[in-house]
């Protein structure tokens, strides 16, 4: 089967894990496949669009691995859409109104109390010329709407099966507004012809759309792509995300220390019957995906699920990949530092405060001066990797102390905590200077 599909967000915002999902879905897709995946800018609302949203969609999506194979702007394409629309208007398929909003939400108003659904009558249809002149006369400019076939379309869609659309009950369609930008349906149907697009993937809250701009692609002559709509998220309680979490930037959960594969892992997995656990690579978790893992009900998006894939990619990540993250912490104490350390990772930069378990200053916790006085006397010359299991013994002969009144004085001594990394490991790392001062109650 061949694969292009395209993700079109618009540069008016930062992309955040609801929109994230849908780019992270086309992209699988596209991998499993061996196909292309698209970025569209979807820059046609001039006044609204930045250079620094649409810089900032490029850096979201390559620091998650979400490379593309072609990039287009739409702001560039204008004159493609204008085309469309004259072939539209020629057809009779594209035709100016003049109603107001005001005007319009009356007129809805009147149909809802009528038990009517609210749907645009068509009354611009009926005008005549003279109308539309004293209209215009007036200073009022239209806006064109897509007159629908009123028919049963339907398709069969990736994740949902069979699925079917009566636009006869839907409102013929705005695609131009009264100041001439063009609203997102034109643009996104005459590129999604014009580039070949051969899926289109999205969320399920753009189901009734699919049926209008069917109509559009065989309006246009157009090839119908392939459509897919996904479940939306949910919160950890099967509620609607909330507005704090359903808004979360990709560039914020960067500041906070996530790592992408665990944002990928968890986009793509949540609402699967995959396990959710973390990936080898974003390509690997392309190589695994597939619509038919996809359930039905809403994906369910919990942060406790997001951090504990964060720590797992921690745990397994090789030293090779932490080192230049961690010249750039001044944490780099090596790889047999590092393979200690990240065990007891959250997020990355917690590696700085194990950093300091090493190397200080750490305050030691001593609560019996006399248990670290017999510690410091039986403290080997010799500090190598089998000291703390001699150490220890000899604290143990000396002291009488065994088990976790033995092994938590000497912890909380060395590190000022009561948890941490293996101190056997940690041990010969903090050297036997540094022991000897914490052992004598002195931050080193």
């Amino acid at each position: 089967m061949s694969v292009k599909v395209r993700f079109a967000p618009s540069p008016t915002g930062k992309l955040h894990v609801g929109n994230v999902r849908t780019a992270l879905i086309n992209w699988l897709f596209a991998r499993a496949h061996g196909g292309q995946f698209v970025l569209r800018i979807d820059d046609t609302d001039l006044a609204r669009s930045t250079a620094a949203f649409e810089q900032g969609i490029e850096d979201d999506l390559t620091w998650l691995g979400l490379v593309w194979d072609e990039r287009h702007n739409q702001s560039k394409r204008f004159d493609r859409y204008e085309a469309a629309a004259d072939r539209l208007k020629a057809a009779g398929r594209l035709y100016p109104c003049y109603e107001t909003g005001d005007e319009l939400d009356r007129r809805r108003k009147v149909q809802l109390s009528r038990g009517l659904p609210p749907i645009y009558d068509r009354a611009a249809l009926e005008l005549t010329e003279a109308e539309k002149a004293a209209f215009e006369a007036e200073g009022r400019k239209p806006h064109w709407r897509f007159r629908l076939e009123g028919k049963r379309v339907s398709w069969e869609d990736l994740a949902r099966g069979h699925a079917e659309v009566d636009t006869a009950s839907m409102s013929d369609p705005v695609l131009i507004r009264e100041d001439g930008l063009f609203l997102y349906t034109l643009p996104s149907v005459v590129d999604d012809i014009e580039m070949a697009i051969t899926h289109v993937i999205r969320g399920e809250d753009h189901v009734t759309n699919t049926g209008a701009q069917i109509e559009i692609f065989e309006a246009l002559g157009g090839t119908i792509p392939g459509f897919g709509h996904t479940t939306l998220l949910v919160g950890a309680d099967g509620q609607a995300l909330s507005k704090r979490l359903g808004s979360l930037s990709i560039s914020e959960m960067r500041e906070q220390g996530y790592e992408p594969i665990a944002i990928t892992s968890h986009l793509g997995r949540i609402g699967t019957s995959d396990p959710l656990e973390v990936a080898e690579s974003v390509e690997a978790l392309g190589e695994s995906f597939a619509f038919a893992k996809m359930g039905r009900s809403p994906a369910r998006y919990d942060t406790a699920d997001l951090d504990r894939l964060n720590a797992q990619a921690l745990h397994v990540m090789p030293y090779d990949l932490a080192r230049e993250r961690l010249a750039a912490r001044d944490c780099d104490l090596g790889e047999a530092f590092w393979t200690l350390m990240r065990q007891n990772l959250q997020k990355f930069d917690d590696v700085t405060n194990l950093a300091a378990l090493v190397r200080g200053p750490v305050t030691p916790v001593i609560e019996d001066a006399a248990f670290a006085a017999a510690a410091l006397a039986v403290l080997p010359e010799t500090i190598d990797e089998s000291v703390w299991s001699v150490w220890t013994t000899a604290v143990k002969e000396t002291t009488g102390a065994r088990g976790k009144a033995l092994f938590m004085p000497l912890r909380q001594i060395l590190t000022g905590q009561t948890h941490g990394p293996d101190m056997a490991t940690l041990v010969p790392m903090i050297g036997r200077e540094r022991i000897v001062k914490r052992l004598k109650g002195e931050a080193a």
